[in-house]
């Protein structure tokens, strides 16, 4: 398994569906639906069986939980192009992007300057009400996406104003490695510092906690986020995509 696969997997484990049914190197995971990382199939390493047999069992793990079929690859490996010979097709439908950049940082303990006015920054041990209100966007609060943000060793970053909750953002630590993700600022509290501030915040926690080294994953349309971490010092390590069976291919052939 090469580099990109070992950390695809990495990120799998911070962020914990709830369901994972080992295929082989590959993982078939679900989560009630929420998001693509949690309810794919992360197709890294060897099936341990032919790509289009192995693609036939992840098209039944979903099938059985009422899921749509999606693959997780990364971008122009071996696998990905056994995928499309088999007639898989990119999930240019999916919604958050089915073209992700991964980036890395390395030795991060240095904090971000503090944001402008009278916020208070912070990284809590536990999610309180306005973490998870800005959190989960629009209809995703569920019992299935709480427990996945939960999953693991988690600081949960706010940022407050008297006691509001004008920022927040995520991150879990998975074998020295801080996986970032969920960074949300609150509109009327955008360009004030906020986002870097709480990238500090949690960049130290993790520092704190004996990671040396951070990742995110960001949808490559998203160039206001990746503007926003080059700037703080994140590079590209490499890019995964998201495939779906052929409309009318994926039939359940468990039913």
């Amino acid at each position: 398994m090469n580099a990109p696969e070992r950390l695809e997997l990495t990120c799998s484990r911070a962020w914990p569906p709830l369901v994972v049914k080992p295929l082989g190197e590959w993982s078939l995971r679900w989560a009630g639906g929420f998001t693509g990382r949690a309810n794919s199939a992360l197709a890294v390493g060897d099936a341990g069986h032919p790509v289009g047999d192995a693609l036939e069992a992840a098209c039944d793990f979903a099938h059985d939980r009422g899921t749509a079929p999606m693959v997780q690859v990364v971008r122009d490996s071996p696998n990905e192009r056994a995928i499309a010979a088999a007639g898989w097709v990119p999930a240019t439908g999916h919604g958050a992007g089915h073209e992700v950049a991964v980036l890395t940082k390395r030795h991060f303990h240095v904090k971000a300057p503090p944001p402008g006015g009278r916020f208070h920054v912070k990284v809590a041990d536990e999610p309180g009400v306005g973490w998870w209100g800005l959190t989960l966007r629009a209809g995703e609060d569920s019992p299935a996406a709480r427990q996945v943000l939960a999953g693991g060793k988690v600081g949960y970053g706010v940022a407050t104003l008297d006691g509001a909750v004008a920022g927040a953002v995520r991150g879990a630590l998975v074998d020295g490695w801080l996986h970032v993700a969920r960074l949300e600022v609150t509109p009327a509290f955008r360009r004030r510092g906020l986002a870097s501030a709480l990238m500090g915040a949690v960049q130290t926690w993790g520092a704190e906690h004996g990671a040396d080294r951070a990742v995110l994953q960001v949808a490559e349309r998203n160039s206001g986020a990746l503007a926003l971490y080059a700037g703080l010092g994140y590079a590209p390590h490499h890019r995964y995509r998201y495939w779906v069976p052929a409309p009318g291919s994926c039939e359940d052939s468990t039913s």
